[in-house]
């Protein structure tokens, strides 16, 4: 009579099986979530454009803001915005 060899699967007991579920599953947990906060922070950068103070404001920006706090009237506002938009570097400029 032959008899037949069983490896005990490979020396694993059901607490290594469990071991390995687990590690697994938290793989693919800490996968998904690296990629799903990667593709958030893609899509609000795109959304948002530069950070804020990474370029300086031009002229017109200052301009508004300024004319918003009050600092300046409607007609300062419009004078310079028209001296503003004169200049030949403008693209605006005809």
């Amino acid at each position: 009579m032959i008899t037949m060899m069983w490896w005990d699967h490979s020396g694993m007991n059901s607490w290594s099986y469990a071991l390995m579920i687990l590690s697994a599953l938290l793989l693919w947990g800490l996968l998904v979530t690296v990629i799903v906060l990667a593709v958030r922070q893609a899509s609000r950068s795109a959304r948002t454009g530069p950070a804020a103070g990474s370029a300086s404001p031009t002229a017109e920006e200052l301009l508004a803001q300024r004319f918003a706090r009050g600092e300046i009237d409607a007609e300062q506002y419009h004078a310079d915005l028209r001296i503003l938009r004169e200049r030949h570097d403008h693209p605006l400029a005809t």
